[in-house]
Parts: C-alpha cells; structure tokens; sequence
C-alpha cells in the first residue's frame, strides 16, 4: 500500500524549489512575516496571497533584498500607479534601500521600484529578480501590457508575486500565475485539470477559448498543486501564528436604494436590468440620482472619505457636488495622479473621487474609515477597493455606502456569489497549507498552535 500511495504521489504536479537560503531576516517582522518570507526565499519563485495590511511590501522587501545579495544584482519591483513612493518608505523603515525610478536604472541601483505602465524604459537583462506587488491588477491591463509583463518575468531566474486577491471568481486565471513564474504553463494546466463544458466568443472568455469546469476528482489535486507555489493567508493563524494586533475593526456595509427620476422609455417603473446592455443604460440614466445620493453622504460629515465611480460623468459631477472633493481621471498625467493620492494618504485632502482601476489597488489608506461605492460586477475591484481602508491597521469601524437603484439588483447578486466563490478558493488554500504545515512542524518561525486533525 505504501509502495501504491508512493506512486500516486509522484503523479501530482508540484511546484520546485529554485531559491537559495536566506541570508538577512530582520527581528522586526512579525513571526508569519520571517516564514512566509523564508519560504518565498527558499522558492525562488512564488506567489503570495495575503490580505491587505498583512506585510505583504515588507516581506517582498526582504525577498528582494536577499535577491540582490545572492546575486550580486539588482531586483525590479513593479508596483500600480503612486504605490511607488509607500514602497520606498517602507524600505526606509526596514533599511533596505529602494530606488525610484521612472525612465530606466542608473549604475549603482541594486532595489528599484517603479510602475507597470513604466516598464517599457527598463531592460530584463539588468535585473536578477522581478516583484510584481498587486499582481493581481494585470487583469486590468490591456493585452500588450499583460504581455509585456509576463514577458520580462519570464526571463528573469528570480520571481515573486504579491497579491491580496489572486483570482476571487475565476480559478483559472491562476494559471497566468504559474506561467509568469515558470510552473505549469496555462494551455498545460487547462488540459490536466479543467474539462471546456461549453464554447463561446464572448470578449471576456476569448483567452480561453471556451469556459471550463474541474474534471472528476481534480479540484483537490490543483488546489494542492497551486499550494506549492504559493501561500494564502486572511490572518496570521491561517499559518499558525497568533492574531493578537491582526483584528479588524467593524466593517458596516449600507445599501442606498435610490429611486430614478423617470421611468425607462415605454415602462411605468424600474425593472432589474436582464443584460449588460440594459446595465449601462441604467447606469447613464440614473447618474444624477445616484451621485446626489453620495454626495448627501459624504457631506454629511467632515472626516475622510473615498467617493468611488466608474464612469467619466460620475467622476466629474460628484467632484462638483463635493465641496474640496479632487477626482483622479484616467486622462490625468501620472504625476498629477500621484500628487494626488500623496495628499490623500497624507491628510491636505478630504475627499477623492476616482475609479476603482486606477486608485483601487495597493494604496494605503487607514486614515479614511468611510467610503461611497457604485456596484459593478467585479467582485475583485469592490474587495481591493474596500481594503484601501478596510484593513490591517485600521483604528475604526469602517462604512462602506452601495448606492443602487431597482435595475442594479442583478449587479448585486453578482458580487454575493462572487465572494462566495472567493472563500471557497481561500478555504482550499488554507486548509491544505495547514496540512503540509503540519508535517513540517519543524519551522523554527511556527512554534504555535497545533493543526486540527480534520484539516
């Protein structure tokens, strides 16, 4: 039996080791921070999925500082737009030296730091190792840029990727996870995992071709095999560690049902939207109501607050309807954008209006605890967009407002099945992390709980 279960074994597709021993683990991390920061080390190239305000830029600080000593060289860290400058601060904190740079290195930058959209000034032969923090916003990108990305980590010996939220509703988009760091490629993953149940030639599935479903019994066995090369965590006992200075305040979420003005054309009231088509209509038609409604809401006080839209429209009226409210546009230059986002984080702003896509991912935010939220069917957008405040380190209950009308109930159903399918995926993480935690009990950074035997 023994011999039987040896061989089952060495069917199941793993990650490799392709690290090297850590030379440099500060005291002043945590004790998860040291062991996922080992175990990213010992890797090589690796994920990490942790929730936000976990550590996740200090522990890739360490990552890539040892990179960098190991190699004698230099290691890139890819960031969205204005997390560049938390980046370079956090390292002052830990006394790793973070360059930002903008248009290309100089000679003596070993840690360098700047923005995906920036990352065509920067050449892949001079770096040794590539941090991609909030790897999850690629999905945002256009092709080329995604492209361009994993490109440039696919050739690099050292990699790490650094998000809260790795693939919330759509497990398969890991697989452009394992590619980048050089696991099983996408099209090999499909085939050994997933079944296509059905063809389509929708914009959204074009990748892929098609939309797929686990086959048989393969749902555990690539659970097991994404564990390989990566950890998940939503707190420190996830890894056996203790939550103690990791609770998070109360988080209340509102929904503002806001009635439209007029009815759509040749209807006596509101129907939920049946189709995207229908969506965008209710959208355009109800811009003035809704809007009204956030800004009654954040100008009923005097604290911080984060006015979030999606529309071009919605931007604009709300920064009107919002006295001292700045809006960050898509068409703004990046050093506005930054400025802007500095000012916020630093207090000389109250109010910011901007979309989810360009202010919703890696920012640092604890000084706000309200927000004003128009639902899409990103889940993945709602969730980083709440974490800007929502987070670990955050010293009030945060309010979260979702302002809809009658037509946007489908939106929300949407999100709810989402996040649903979004703990289900940390579930599996977790519970089979725990289980190889287990076995290697010998972690000299995991000398805490013991691991429930039902895990």
């Amino acid at each position: 039996m023994d011999n039987y279960d040896a061989f089952l074994d060495k069917k199941i597709h793993v990650g490799c080791d392709s690290g090297f021993e850590p030379t440099w683990i500060p005291d002043m991390l945590f004790g998860f921070q040291k062991s996922l920061s080992e175990w990213s080390i010992h890797k090589g190239r690796s994920s990490i999925f942790a929730d936000c305000g976990l550590g996740k830029t200090p522990m890739q600080l360490v990552w890539a500082e040892n990179v960098a000593k190991h190699t004698e060289g230099r290691v890139l860290v890819l960031t969205p737009l204005a997390v560049s400058f938390q980046t370079v601060r956090e390292g002052e904190k830990f006394g790793v030296e973070v360059t930002h740079r903008r248009e290309g290195i100089q000679k003596k930058d070993r840690i360098v730091v700047t923005n995906y959209e920036r990352l065509h000034y920067f050449n892949p032969d001079d770096f040794q190792g590539v941090v991609c923090d909030e790897s999850s916003i690629l999905k945002n990108f256009d092709g080329a840029t995604k492209a361009a990305v994993t490109d440039f980590m696919r050739k690099r010996p050292y990699r790490l990727l650094c998000t809260a939220t790795a693939a919330p509703n759509d497990y398969i988009e890991l697989g452009t996870s394992s590619e980048a760091l050089g696991e099983m490629g996408f099209t090999d993953m499909l085939g050994r995992f997933f079944k296509k149940i059905e063809k389509t030639l929708s914009r959204k599935d074009e990748h892929r071709g098609g939309i797929y479903r686990f086959r048989g019994h393969a749902e555990r066995d690539f659970w097991r095999w994404v564990c390989s090369w990566a950890r998940a965590l939503r707190r420190p006992s996830d890894l056996g560690f203790a939550d103690a200075g990791f609770s998070l305040p109360k988080l209340e979420v509102n929904e503002h049902k806001v009635t439209a003005r007029n009815a759509p054309a040749g209807a006596f009231f509101d129907m939920p939207a049946t189709n995207l088509h229908e969506q965008r209509q209710e959208l355009r038609r109800t811009i003035e109501d809704r809007c009204e409604q956030a800004a009654a809401l954040i100008n009923a006080h005097s604290a911080p607050a984060v006015a979030w839209c999606y529309l071009n429209d919605e931007g604009k009226l709300l920064e009107s309807l919002i006295p001292g409210a700045v809006e960050v546009a898509g068409s703004d230059t990046e050093d506005f954008k930054e400025s802007v986002f500095r000012d916020f984080a630093e207090g000389r702003t109250r109010v910011i209006v901007t979309k989810p896509k360009i202010g919703g991912f890696g920012l640092n935010w604890q000084h706000c605890a309200h927000q004003t939220f128009f639902p899409s069917h990103s889940y993945e957008q709602y969730y980083q967009s709440v974490r800007r405040c929502w987070r670990y380190g955050q010293k009030n209950p945060v309010t979260v407002d979702i302002i809809t009308t009658d037509g946007q109930e489908n939106v929300l159903q949407s999100l709810k099945r989402k996040s649903e399918a979004a703990e289900k995926m940390f579930d599996w993480l977790v519970a089979l992390m725990r289980n190889e935690l287990r076995i290697t009990r010998q972690d000299k950074y995991t000398e805490k709980e013991e691991i429930p035997s039902w895990l």
